[in-house]
């Protein structure tokens, strides 16, 4: 029996790897681009960038270190060079692909980062199985820009599985409009006319603001944003600014909000404050043919009617008047019921009127003594 040479004990002392065999590795040295893995034969194991994962822009220096183990597949056993060529995202491909076949099955909620934006939707990758999300499917509303979602990680479940044509379809979409649907009946089972809560600015339009309440939005209207008066509420709200809100009234999945809350109506006390009689300065903010509408402060105005504006015919208001004009007036008549005032300027002017014309009126008269007179008529006699 002839005996071993030292370079046969050596091939002895390792394993026999085969290609497509399943071995695992230890990192012992590994480049931007490249991993060196000991399997146990005699040559090392390479292990490319393309091999190890799908996404381009990895660095493996950033993936593994050194003193790592990993399960590799065998490629080939010898490239030519006498190096092992190994792949890691197929063995990942291979459980990733049972992993959303089970996730399919049970629609589990799967959980990964967006790795690519295209013109139709994002994907995400799964073990190193690619998944696709439809643009339809990535949100509840409408995504003008779906960039926003790169490298973000996300929800989802799996919509299709289709491994023969490597077909996976993600849906966000589901798992969004399930858990509002759940937020909603809990708003809506918890709130009632009358309470104060708290939400987020979530859209600003002329007409008023969509606040987010937690499931459902309510509508502020610009009608119920200030006792006062609101021109523009663009300019008095942004997205995500927080409000709390009067609930006013829920009608189904409705909601109307208001900011008139009532310990700061301006109309309680206003009776004392602007009773029939009382002198009050405003300015005027509206006008129509038929009179000026002065704001005595905010949330409370007065009708100031063409007929009280002046003692002169005036054929409307106008003529004499315009916005910004701050008056003078008096107080004419109150209806708390309705919350109206009507004040006039005339009103002022009228008493010092009619004084004037009483003193006119008097010194015209002559001033007569009828028993003085009566004597001297019996004198004469």
């Amino acid at each position: 029996m002839s005996e071993m040479t030292f370079e046969q004990m050596l091939d002895a002392s390792f394993k026999t790897i085969h290609n497509g065999e399943v071995v695992e590795g230890t990192v012992i040295d590994v480049k931007p681009n490249e991993i060196i893995l000991n399997i146990g034969y005699k040559s090392d194991g390479i292990l490319t960038k393309y091999e190890y994962t799908n996404e381009p822009n990895v660095d493996l220096t950033q993936a593994v270190k050194l003193g790592d183990t990993m399960e590799v597949k065998v490629l080939k056993v010898n490239d030519g060079d006498g190096q092992v060529l190994l792949t890691y995202k197929r063995i990942a491909a291979e459980k990733g692909s049972k992993k959303l076949e089970e996730a399919f099955e049970s629609q589990e909620i799967l959980k990964s980062k967006v790795t690519q934006v295209l013109e139709g939707g994002i994907c995400v990758v799964v073990d190193e199985v690619r998944v696709f999300i439809p643009a339809s499917l990535v949100s509840d509303t409408f995504e003008k820009d779906l960039n926003k979602y790169l490298d973000q990680e996300i929800e989802f479940v799996i919509r299709e599985y289709n491994p023969k044509k490597r077909r996976f379809i993600g849906d966000r979409k589901a798992i969004l409009v399930s858990r509002k649907s759940e937020a909603q009946e809990k708003l809506l089972a918890t709130i009632k006319e009358g309470d104060v809560v708290e939400g987020t600015v979530k859209n600003v339009t002329d007409f008023g603001v969509f606040v987010d309440l937690g499931g459902l939005d309510g509508l502020l209207h610009i009608s119920e944003m200030s006792w006062g008066r609101v021109e523009n509420p663009k300019k008095n709200y942004k997205t995500g600014d927080k409000l709390k809100v009067l609930v006013k009234e829920i009608s189904e999945k409705k909601i109307a909000l208001s900011l008139k809350f009532n310990d700061t109506n301006p109309w309680v006390g206003a009776e004392k404050k602007y009773a029939v009689g009382s002198v009050v300065t405003g300015k005027v903010m509206r006008m129509a043919d038929f009179g000026a509408f002065v704001e005595l402060e905010p949330g409370i105005d007065a009708l100031l009617h063409v007929s009280q504006i002046s003692k002169d015919h005036i054929k409307k208001p106008a003529d004499v008047l315009k916005i910004g004009d701050e008056i003078t007036a008096k107080v004419v008549d109150f209806n708390l019921d309705e919350n109206k005032i009507s004040i006039s300027i005339k009103a002022l002017t009228a008493p010092e009127e009619e004084k004037e014309a009483k003193e006119e009126s008097d010194a015209d008269v002559v001033s007569v003594d009828i028993e003085k007179a009566i004597k001297e008529e019996t004198k004469e006699d």
